[in-house]
């Protein structure tokens, strides 16, 4: 096992945001976990003994592009043309070292560059002949995600890397396979890699996009404009390339006759991860967070305790984060503890956190979003009002000022506050579909 220098290591911290006191009879217990990753190496490859690298050296990673090459792809000719430059722009993001491929996706899966089921190793060259590669891209044929994430899966796995990070870009729907077989694919590649996921243009089915980066723990996002595609290739690429710590998992432990409600992460996006936990020992069990670099998350847990008498306390959880080891053990990089308290102080007992009350209302922010949009296109049009106004009034009261201004081009706002809006007569499909897709992104807590 490898020694590890505290200046080789990411520091990772967590930091717990509750109020604790219970009145009695009290047992819903909430808490906003912090965490925090800040500089160093990266723990954890996936076969053998972890190794480090210091800080400015490239990662031990591998990226795979797949990039949709199917009919549609011609219609405007702007989308093929757009997504070979941002294919070309990403691939100049990736740092010297990294190993990376290059996928053409229709009814079928092309290795585009190198080929022959390898991973290339960047370096200038390597990098210009991915893009004298891009040149042969062409559209024709249908669309199988599945296929195109099941080949990304079998050359990332070739490389004995820790970070294992796939881009997929797709401007229509997933029509040459079943939602079976991608929800087989997607299970197959959950935790073997990460993915972001884009739509660019207007054809494709934003909860088919969105649960693509979901299950597989990374970001998803509209490119209305293919023009805007290569500033947001290079922007993905950079960001994957900052990630140094892979496997991150959420490890939660409770003492006996405590029940979990819920885990989700709710910052910088609402991503529900209390269906993903795997048991991990007595009480325990983990929840992948995926890959980590210099940035800042925040987690919702809610326990139910059992009921105690004035003046007790109790240990409710505790919540730490774990990477895995080459021999199979664990490190914990860091750890916080949720607590519980029985008062009979009103003014104690009833005050909410000012974080856990937030996040509440970013959550619900994105569940009305969904709500009103799903209404809005049955055409329950007081539904859709209802739903859309609440989201307004959430995204003022929070200062959430890119939903605010998404939510503004579907509903005119009458009063903001009392969430009182009126639904657009007409509203473009790009703004629709760009409010629906970034519904989950959250902002955090006003500094006081």
């Amino acid at each position: 096992m490898a020694n590890f220098s505290k200046s080789n290591v990411p520091q990772f911290s967590v930091d717990v945001y509750q109020n604790e006191y219970l009145p009695e009879g009290g047992r819903e217990v909430n808490a906003i976990a912090t965490v925090s990753s800040t500089g160093g190496g990266t723990i954890g490859a996936a076969v053998g003994a972890p190794h480090l690298y210091s800080a400015g050296q490239s990662p031990d990673a591998a990226v795979a592009i797949m990039v949709d090459c199917s009919g549609s792809m011609d219609y405007p000719p702007t989308k093929m043309r757009g997504a070979r430059d941002a294919t070309a722009a990403a691939i100049d993001a990736v740092r010297d070292g990294v190993h990376f491929a290059v996928i053409g996706g229709t009814h079928v899966a092309k290795e585009v560059y190198p080929g022959g089921g390898r991973l290339a190793v960047a370096d200038p060259q390597t990098r210009e002949q991915a893009k004298q590669a891009l040149r042969r891209l062409s559209a024709g044929g249908g669309t199988a995600i599945g296929t195109w994430l099941r080949l990304a899966d079998r050359l990332l796995a070739s490389a004995e890397v820790a970070i294992r990070h796939g881009i997929l870009l797709t401007d229509g729907r997933n029509e040459h396979e079943s939602p079976q077989d991608l929800k087989a694919a997607l299970d197959s590649c959950a935790g073997r890699f990460t993915c972001d996921a884009r739509g660019v243009g207007t054809d494709w089915e934003v909860k088919e996009v969105t649960g693509i980066a979901s299950a597989l723990l990374g970001t998803a996002d509209i490119v209305a404009d293919p023009a805007g595609l290569a500033a947001d290739f290079t922007r993905m690429m950079e960001t994957a390339m900052g990630k140094e710590v892979a496997d991150v998992s959420l490890r939660l432990w409770t003492p006996m006759g405590v029940e979990i409600r819920f885990v989700k992460q709710v910052a910088p996006t609402v991503e529900e991860l209390t269906g993903r936990r795997t048991e991990a020992g007595p009480r325990a069990g983990d929840y992948p967070t995926g890959s980590w670099g210099d940035e800042s998350r925040d987690y919702h847990i809610c326990v139910h305790v059992p009921n105690a008498e004035l003046g007790q306390e109790m240990l409710a959880a505790r919540v730490s984060l774990v990477v895995p080891q080459g021999d199979g053990s664990v490190q914990t990089l860091s750890q916080g503890l949720v607590r519980a308290v029985w008062t009979d102080d009103m003014a104690a007992s009833t005050s909410i956190n000012p974080q856990v009350a937030h996040y509440t209302g970013q959550a619900e922010l994105a569940q009305v979003i969904q709500q009103g949009l799903d209404a809005r296109k049955s055409g329950d049009v007081d539904g859709a009002t209802a739903k859309l106004g609440r989201a307004v009034q959430l995204a003022s009261a929070s200062g959430n000022a890119d939903t605010a201004k998404l939510l503004s081009k579907v509903v005119d706002v009458v009063d903001a506050a009392a969430g009182t809006v009126r639904l657009k007569a007409k509203v473009a499909e790009a703004d629709e579909m760009t409010l629906e897709t970034r519904s989950t992104k959250t902002v955090r807590v006003k500094k006081q």
